[in-house]
């Protein structure tokens, strides 16, 4: 792997290329970024927060359009298929680029390396290990032994089958080797008003989901599934600390243009999106909504950073048996 997830989420901001300093002209006319997901998730709540600094950086409009539908890759679909003359970009995610590589074996329309030109990313968002009080446990050490001695008897709900939850509790199941049942919802609101009666034992989902539930007690998240702490559960230890080295689960997105894309395109938008990233008061609203900022280094980076998650979590979702076609 040429760069590993850790250094990724640590890689420095880079200067400007001379490519990027050098390309006159564009862009000469507001740019599309689109957001394939409906207005309001994570997705879009995180571009329209980043998209006026780039909009300044670039001295033209980023314009937002929502293009939901399939599971983020009707949107990103068009994208892949517009002209490469960096008049439209897209705000993938792993669900779009690395997931449905699994998911849509046979209709997937887009190859997520061949098809485009990755940009840089934006944020990077854990997935936390959840359990219903009612269980009697209070640490993942506990929970691990006690889904061992119980296999299949407990039951772990996410907000839809082949999401980046279900895939992050497959992992862990993998890696502790147990077994639990999937109940699957449309959404994760749904999943949450079961785990909170108790009809689904765990859950699988992101700290701002799940934050309020666990401060007030009707929940216990008993860790975070990457190397940084929750600024809205700072008491809860990351999954190493609990015990289970190694193990990550997260969702992060990013922006891609169409393959073919001008390399001196490439690098004045990835300088736009990373001076948006790093902004202060950007970053600060990006923490305060649980959607943490990545702060990344070259095109070449994010591409290398995408081939090796292509090879971390699409056996796994190919595993769960999880599919869309």
């Amino acid at each position: 792997m040429p760069l590993s997830r850790r250094a990724m989420l640590a890689l420095p901001a880079i200067l400007a290329t001379p490519a990027a300093r050098a390309q006159p002209g564009w862009p000469a006319r507001p740019v599309r970024m689109v957001v394939p997901f409906a207005a309001g998730g994570s997705t879009d709540v995180s571009a329209r927060l980043l998209v006026p600094k780039m909009s300044e950086i670039l001295g033209q409009s980023v314009v937002i359009e929502n293009r939901a539908g399939a599971g983020g890759t009707l949107g990103s679909d068009a994208v892949a298929k517009s002209p490469p003359d960096g008049s439209a970009f897209v705000m993938g995610t792993v669900s779009t680029h690395v997931l449905a590589v699994g998911l849509y074996r046979e209709r997937l329309p887009y190859d997520p390396v061949r098809d485009f030109a990755a940009v840089a990313p934006t944020v990077l968002v854990p997935i936390c290990i959840t359990v219903h009080p009612s269980l009697g446990v209070s640490t993942l050490a506990q929970f691990i032994a006690l889904l061992k001695a119980n296999p299949g008897k407990y039951s772990y709900g996410t907000g839809g089958a082949g999401g980046s939850a279900h895939i992050a509790a497959v992992g862990f199941l993998n890696a502790i080797g147990a077994q639990a049942e999937h109940v699957p919802y449309r959404g994760s609101a749904p999943m949450l008003n079961d785990l909170l009666a108790g009809q689904v034992a765990m859950g699988f989902d992101t700290p701002a989901l799940i934050a309020q539930h666990h401060n007030s007690g009707a929940l216990r998240c008993l860790a975070i599934a990457t190397d940084q702490h929750s600024s809205l559960m700072p008491g809860v230890p990351t999954a190493t600390e609990a015990g289970l080295p190694g193990y990550k689960a997260y969702s992060w997105f990013g922006v891609f243009a169409p393959a073919g894309t001008p390399a001196p395109i490439v690098a004045k938008m990835n300088e736009a999106v990373r001076g948006a990233v790093t902004d202060p008061a950007i970053r600060a609203r990006l923490v305060e909504l649980e959607l943490p900022p990545i702060e990344a280094g070259s095109p070449a980076d994010f591409s290398a950073f995408l081939r090796s998650e292509l090879d971390l979590w699409v056996p796994l979702v190919k595993a769960s048996g999880a599919t869309a076609d």
